[in-house]
């Protein structure tokens, strides 16, 4: 019988789903689901729910609730992260210090200010949880779902605990293409490799028929040279259902990833709206924005409105109806690993000659096999020059972030920053240094002793 911990249990929804999805395979629900989150009310809501689940299907499942990390952590065999240290408050910080300064983020969460600060909040938790791994659970398989998806997982893996990192956009990209292409989704066959919300499709195909002629034609129609916004349904948040349709978030308006696939040969894998704010091109003035993104999807205004108890009660019904996995890869791993049976995912892990053209030891999005012996990287191997490079701008950022927590040398916070392909493109380093003073402030509380200073 496994043991699965839920570190940060009490998150909107995806944790819920998550417990959903362990529980569509037959094989874990004998399985003991230690839900954990530091804030009590918003835990037992979650745990309420899944209790609830777990009766009505009649399941042996165990499902336990607490506070206390060391105990959810203790014997664990998979554990899965899916906090956000500071919660919407400090999210807030995150989007409005940097845009009193001109940087407009509709998320913030990957890249940039926003980005970077996300991961420090995160740093004191994250050492935490690995030092209890190292003594508590040293064999357990970590599956990070935090955001700044590659940092985070890039910095648990330096520090002992073995994490792959997993997030929704190659399978909600690969199946809004296949969408757009009006070919039915079992019958693609792709192959995708790079960073978190940055891996490229270097292959698209049915059969022996290559997608990608068709692909820039149809994309390149809709989105490039017809007008912006045909009128599409909105998406709050929830990205993980398979066919949605077209929405704000995704498929609607994909002007961004056009332009770019039409710049570097390639479509990648996260949506306009995020894609806007990792490169310099499509967010230099209101008038630039509003001709890529003519309908904002701005994350931390949805953030702010969410109604968390509607949401999980519905998602509690619908699971109550039809028990049925949604696209996320995390149960799969768990269920592979646990039974042997072979899963293909997209994970996010250490690049150890992976992708051959991005650095040694970055974090890399590729396709993984998981089985009893745990998740195995594939070698991809060299990406397209171009799609690399545009790569390793993301990198950089990621790269400093990173050596600041693992060393505590607080300019390379602002090295990080600095670095960003669009803070660097409409702030000079004097603005760059006073936001990232700002920020610093704005998140003392939640910093390493040695960056908080």
């Amino acid at each position: 019988m496994a043991k699965i911990t839920i570190v940060g249990a009490g998150g909107y929804v995806f944790p819920f789903r998550l417990i959903g999805d362990l529980l569509s395979y037959p094989a874990l629900r004998d399985s003991t689901l230690t839900l954990m989150d530091i804030d009590a009310g918003r835990l037992e809501r979650t745990a309420s729910a899944a209790r609830a689940l777990v009766a009505h299907h009649g399941f042996p499942t165990t499902v336990q609730s607490t506070t206390d990390r060391r105990a959810a952590l203790d014997g664990a065999d998979h554990v899965i992260i899916t906090f956000q240290v500071g919660g919407v408050d400090a999210f807030r910080d995150d989007v409005e210090i940097p845009r009193r300064y001109g940087v407009d983020q509709t998320v913030g969460d990957t890249l940039g200010p926003g980005g970077v600060f996300r991961f420090l909040r995160s740093v004191v938790a994250y050492r935490e949880i690995a030092a209890d791994l190292a003594e508590l659970a040293p064999r357990a398989q970590v599956i990070n779902y935090a955001n700044p998806m590659a940092m985070a997982t890039w910095y648990l893996n330096a520090l002992g605990a073995r994490t792959v990192g997993l997030c929704h956009s190659v399978q909600g990209t690969s199946r809004m293409l296949a969408r757009a292409l009006d070919v039915p989704y079992e019958e693609v066959r792709f192959r995708a490799g790079g960073i978190n919300h940055q891996s490229w499709f270097t292959e698209f195909r049915r059969g022996d028929e290559d997608l990608y002629p068709r692909l820039r034609q149809v994309m390149g129609e809709r989105h490039l040279h017809g007008p912006a916004g045909r009128g599409f349904a909105s998406d709050h948040g929830d990205h993980s259902g398979a066919d949605r349709g077209e929405s704000v978030y995704e498929g609607g308006n994909e002007r961004v990833r056009t332009a770019i696939m039409d710049a570097f040969g390639y479509f990648h894998t996260e949506s306009s709206h995020h894609a806007s704010e990792y490169l310099p091109y499509f967010r230099k003035s209101p008038e630039l924005v509003r001709e890529f993104i003519p309908e904002r999807w701005d994350y931390y205004e949805i953030c702010q409105n969410h109604d968390e108890d509607g949401q999980t009660a519905k998602l509690l019904d619908d699971l109550k109806r039809e028990l049925a996995p949604s696209v996320e890869y995390g149960a799969a791993i768990v269920h592979s690993i646990e039974t042997g049976q072979q899963s293909v995912i997209y994970g996010n892990v250490p690049n150890t000659g992976l992708v051959t053209n991005l650095p040694d030891g970055c974090c890399v999005e590729v396709a993984c096999l998981v089985d009893g012996n745990g998740v195995q990287p594939a070698v991809f191997g060299a990406l397209p020059p171009q799609c690399a490079a545009v790569n390793r701008t993301g990198i950089n950022v990621q790269e400093l972030a990173v050596t600041a927590a693992l060393t505590g040398r607080r300019e390379h916070v602002y090295h990080a920053v600095m670095a960003d392909p669009l803070t660097s493109a409409l702030l000079t380093l004097d603005q760059i240094t006073a936001m990232v003073d700002e920020l610093f402030l704005a998140h003392k509380a939640y910093l390493p002793p040695e960056l908080s200073a």
